[in-house]
């Protein structure tokens, strides 16, 4: 089903207490052309350097150019591409790049470091995302508070978690999301198994050697230098993922689920895709989230064929939006609080449009 552009018009999935889907995992499966869970190689490499080379061109324009009439779409351009980064080391978290795990962890951290992401501390986390979508009580990232904790929270935690959320990704790898324990930086973190501890610590020494890489940059160049070529496409980075990972899980009607009334797929289709108009090819299409939950390791690539094989399937389970980005963002970032303390499926409400 897709959605119509006004959320008044939205028409929402069946949800009542305790209901079966109407189809399995397989047959989704089935469905889909088996091509579409075999990644590539080549073509995975082709869209990591495509990406790399972008940003080294625009930073040769923008050196050479050192115009402040320029560095506004530098910027823009730049954080986008950073964002475009971020997506291929993505990809290498969920083994979809390639099925060679030493190429996935290789690629996964020259695409996240020099973007101050920990590879596998933010790959390990973003693991029991996908584990848990859906669930109220086990979610990993932009799951909705309750309640009555929404009422106990204090202004200054309402403003950072509910008015300025688009800058909260740095924070989130430092301490997690509210009511979650542990760093992604620290192997001792409850999220991390014992097995873990090199992985976190591997990633947690490049993270700090590319902070001193900057700092070394600020020293030879000054401050200046660092925030025209670094700080701001970083920030606009930061607001591209916060705003993409947002959308994808933030809508008043997308259900959320508790205790036995919640498992995998029925989780995983709670969820929307998001049409981003041009910079849906730039992005490696990340709107098309719905297919990216239910089958985790298949290609970024793949996944718009894999879409269209399984909404006939899906039917009214399908969620998608057309109407523009930043009335989807206005939209739910008005909406979006809490939910009940009781019940499932239960949806975001706020404090303007409290159900009775």
């Amino acid at each position: 089903m897709q959605l119509n552009t006004r959320p008044d018009q939205i028409t929402s999935p069946p949800t009542t207490r305790q209901t079966e889907l109407p189809f399995t995992l397989q047959d989704l499966k089935t469905a889909i052309p088996a091509e579409c869970f075999e990644p590539s190689v080549f073509k995975s490499l082709a869209y990591f350097f495509l990406d790399i080379g972008l940003i080294a061109t625009l930073y040769a324009i923008a050196a050479y150019l050192d115009s402040w009439f320029f560095y506004p779409i530098f910027w823009f351009m730049q954080g986008t591409l950073f964002w475009s980064l971020f997506v291929v080391g993505h990809d290498c978290g969920h083994g979809s790049f390639s099925k060679i795990k030493w190429l996935n962890n290789l690629i996964g951290h020259l695409s996240h470091i020099p973007i101050l992401v920990p590879y596998h501390g933010w790959r390990i986390s973003h693991r029991t995302h996908h584990a848990n979508t859906g669930n109220v009580d086990t979610d990993e990232s932009w799951y909705p508070i309750l309640e009555d904790t929404y009422n106990q929270m204090n202004w200054y935690e309402k403003l950072f978690r509910f008015y300025v959320p688009l800058i909260s990704y740095p924070l989130y790898l430092f301490k997690r999301s509210p009511n979650r324990e542990g760093s992604h930086f620290l192997p001792s973190s409850p999220i991390f198994r014992p097995s873990e501890k090199w992985d976190v610590i591997t990633s947690t020494t490049l993270w700090l050697a590319m902070v001193g890489f900057l700092g070394f940059l600020t020293y030879q160049f000054g401050w200046l230098f660092l925030i025209k070529f670094y700080v701001v496409p970083y920030v606009i980075f930061v607001i591209w993922l916060d705003l993409v990972t947002f959308l994808h899980h933030s809508e008043p009607d997308i259900p959320w689920y508790r205790n036995d009334d919640w498992y995998f797929l029925k989780g995983a289709l709670s969820t929307i895709d998001r049409d981003y108009g041009f910079i849906n090819p730039i992005h490696h299409d990340i709107g098309t989230h719905v297919a990216h939950h239910i089958f985790l390791n298949m290609p970024h690539y793949h996944l718009k064929t894999a879409t269209e094989a399984i909404k006939p399937i899906l039917g009214d389970y399908y969620r998608s939006s057309n109407e523009p980005i930043w009335k989807s963002f206005i939209n739910s970032y008005w909406a979006c609080h809490f939910v009940s303390e009781q019940g499932s499926p239960v949806m975001y409400e706020s404090p303007t449009t409290r159900r009775s």
